[in-house]
């Protein structure tokens, strides 16, 4: 294997890393009938990757409070979790085990033993109210539940209705014979081994629904493994076409945790980049921003990959002169745009660390165009640009390709994207067509590469990484008796992106008060979801010659002063 040369280009050194012989050589595959490229050294499934992060030894790796998990230790409680799965809740290759909990190491060892003997991890929303959990565990069809006491209380009734085996995490109460982690979890038991193809299903993530239900992402280990494969590729390219080579650095690489792992970005460019190169993950309790400063400063953190958001945080808490995040070398992460004067400050803020920026979705596996360092600072509105074996086009109508600099709906391909939503073929029709993915967005590229999202075509409002649907919001809304036309939509936030306002006409003869709707909406839907922004109007909201609502209108009277919201 030769060693490519550094300082090349962009597209020099793709086709330098990518070429035969080299670690990530790309090779045709056929996946589901379709041409495809592939990385030719690439594990057969993700039991393969677990099983080389034994490798890493006494290594450090999960680290949540004061508890800290060697690799050796991690795996031997993942194969003892593999054992129980499999003998006690005769969990068969391709059986769904649903894991809902807030981010505990608990939450990483179940993932890697459910993969590991062949069956399918489903992330559950830990936001989630009864109905959205209810929702997911019958749609698809889920044989046990890994969860702590809350989650425990949001699906009890479900899980009582339908017969799921519940296998409960820290839990502080008494269950009445529900199994125990520290009961079930026997170290010293090992799993037999299970036969597991690339294209077999590994995870359903659940990502909010247009009509008023969430959509289970199905991922096969293929595509799991070629989105991490494809995120060290880039690395490597960014590497080659450095000019100087890097100092020594001081500090091993290792990252915070501080997005949900039931998204895809804490789950696979996160987490389970740490599983295959044996990196230390520490595991933030919940999001406070001082908080993660102590943590950075005590565990050497160089990886902080969150939302925009946090990283605005960050950088503005009266604290931050006060720590030394000297460590950090790659700071943002994905989920909303940034305000090009937090890509500038971001830069500014650290010595040796940059600003990022990825465009990857739960179809992608989170991969997708990314943007870093120099490149990032120098275009701050682009999201940056696709290595292969990801292909980015952008389409008109009639799916016919764009040149550079016009814009249009934005299409992926490559071995990262999904294989379809779970139980809906007309879902997967309408987002997949000939290995292409209709991600929703709408943008343009430049005559370098670079993608610019200008717009979307999806009714979805990014509020600090979490995707809101407003036809989702509406369908509740309209429960209330006074409601007559409701229409929801995102408004600017500074910290985090967007927030959700909704624009109101009463029924006639009825009356509705911003707090009364609260009021009303209060545990019927995730709190993340609820407007923040009520515009109560006198007359009927405007409507196109179709009859939809002109919702861009709405969201440039709100911002601009000409409708009165009432914020919460």
């Amino acid at each position: 294997m030769t060693t490519p040369a550094a300082g090349l280009g962009w597209f020099e050194a793709i086709d330098a890393a990518t070429g035969a012989g080299q670690i990530f050589e790309l090779v045709d595959a056929d996946i589901r009938g379709i041409k495809t490229q592939v990385f030719k050294n690439a594990p057969a499934n993700l039991a393969q990757v677990f099983a080389m992060a034994r490798n890493h030894g006494d290594k450090p790796f999960l680290v949540y409070e004061d508890e800290t998990l060697t690799f050796t230790q991690a795996m031997d409680r993942v194969d003892a979790l593999a054992h129980a799965l499999a003998t006690r809740y005769g969990v068969q290759k391709g059986d769904r085990v649903a894991v809902a909990m807030r981010n505990y190491p608990e939450w990483c060892l179940s993932f890697a033993a459910i993969l590991s003997v062949g069956g399918i991890s489903v992330s559950m929303n830990s936001w989630w109210k009864q109905e959205e959990m209810d929702y997911a565990l019958r749609d698809c069809g889920a044989k046990v539940l890994i969860c702590d006491d809350e989650r425990y209380a949001t699906a009890k009734a479900t899980c009582d209705a339908l017969g799921i085996k519940v296998l409960l995490v820290r839990s502080k109460q008494a269950t009445g014979g529900i199994d125990k982690w520290e009961d079930v979890v026997q170290l010293g038991n090992k799993p037999a081994p299970v036969e597991i193809s690339p294209e077999d299903d590994a995870t359903i993530l659940y990502t909010s629904g247009t009509t008023g239900f969430p959509k289970g992402a199905v991922s096969t280990h293929r595509a799991i493994v070629s989105a991490l494969m494809s995120f060290s590729l880039r690395q490597t390219v960014d590497g080659m076409r450095a000019t100087v080579k890097p100092e020594p650095d001081p500090f091993p690489p290792s990252f915070i945790l501080i997005v949900p792992l039931f998204h895809v970005t804490g789950c696979v460019p996160v987490m389970m980049s740490c599983f295959v190169a044996g990196l230390k993950l520490v595991i933030m309790y919940k999001w406070e921003p001082e908080r993660a400063m102590q943590l950075i400063e005590r565990e050497k953190i160089t990886n902080f990959v969150g939302v925009p958001t946090q990283s605005w945080d960050l950088v503005n808490h009266p604290a931050f002169p006060n720590y030394d995040l000297s460590s950090l070398r790659a700071i943002g992460g994905g989920g909303a745009p940034a305000p090009a004067a937090l890509v500038h400050k971001v830069a500014n803020s650290f010595k040796k660390g940059g600003p990022q920026l990825g465009y990857g979705m739960t179809e992608t596996n989170a991969f997708g165009p990314g943007n870093r360092g120099a490149d990032y600072v120098a275009r701050p509105t682009s999201t940056g640009r696709a290595v292969l074996p990801m292909r980015v086009e952008i389409r008109d109508a009639e799916r016919r390709p764009l040149p550079a600099g016009q814009t249009g709906d934005i299409w992926m391909s490559g071995p990262m994207l999904i294989r379809g939503y779970w139980n809906k073929p007309e879902a997967t029709a309408a987002t997949i067509v000939d290995g292409w993915l209709l991600s929703g967005d709408i943008g343009r590229m430049d005559d370098e590469g670079f993608l610019y999202i200008e717009d979307r075509a999806k009714d979805m409002i990014l509020r600090a990484g979490e995707n809101v649907y407003g036809a989702e919001v509406e369908h509740v809304i309209y429960e209330h008796p006074a409601i007559h036309e409701a229409a929801v939509f995102g408004v600017p936030h500074e910290r985090l992106g967007e927030e959700v306002a909704v624009a109101i006409y009463p029924k006639a003869g009825h009356t509705i008060s911003a707090a009364e709707l609260w009021k009303f909406l209060d545990g019927k839907m995730a709190a993340f979801k609820v407007p923040a922004h009520v515009v109560i109007l006198s007359e009927p909201l405007p409507r196109n010659a179709a009859g939809k609502f002109l919702k861009r209108e709405l969201r440039e009277r709100v911002v601009n002063g000409e409708l009165t919201s009432v914020q919460r």
